[in-house]
């Protein structure tokens, strides 16, 4: 692996830059699928976020000065593309974003990407209807082990507000998955 100070200056200069950008996309592009899949829950959007990811990312890696990690920097990059993407998406259904995503929950059962059991399913259904924050503090705590610390740096909110809203997410989920 790459040390991701090394990384930035080959993505920043022109020789290096496209080996580098492939070494780039080859260590992080599984990460930021399943990123960026959790937040719009259709494979083939996820697959459209992220190509629209890495392209701002080789747009703007000039722009990076490295005050966070670049790890950070793409999450951020990737989460607000993700949700972009769905504003656009319910803009030209014409539905609310609650609506949006318990549809798109409800075709995770025929989605041939979809590995998960009847229980999987209901919490996809729960996560669905928490409001986007707690959504994405949720699932970058729960499913993708981040510290409060980085998803701070990710999202630039407090870790104490984080960790409110992860609190308040935790309850609600209980809430609806012990509900019959």
């Amino acid at each position: 692996m790459i040390a991701e100070e090394t990384l930035v200056k080959e993505l920043k200069s022109k020789d290096t830059q496209s080996h580098a950008f492939e070494v780039l996309v080859s260590t992080y592009k599984e990460r930021l699928y399943w990123h960026v899949r959790r937040i719009v829950l259709n494979h083939d959007d996820a697959d459209d976020v992220l190509q629209n990811t890495f392209i701002k990312v080789f747009r703007n890696i000039e722009g990076f000065k490295g005050d966070s990690k670049l790890f950070s920097w793409m999450y951020r990059i990737a989460t607000n593309e993700a949700l972009s993407f769905l504003k656009q998406k319910t803009k030209k259904l014409g539905v609310s974003d609650i609506d949006y995503q318990e549809k798109m929950v409800e075709n995770l059962q025929a989605d041939v990407y979809f590995e998960g059991d009847e229980i999987q399913l209901k919490l996809q259904k729960a996560i669905a209807k928490l409001p986007e924050k707690q959504k994405l503090v949720f699932n970058m705590k729960y499913y993708e082990d981040l510290k409060y610390e980085e998803i701070s740096e990710i999202l630039n909110t407090s870790v104490g507000g984080l960790k409110a809203s992860y609190h308040l997410a935790i309850k609600k989920l209980e809430n609806y998955l012990t509900q019959d």
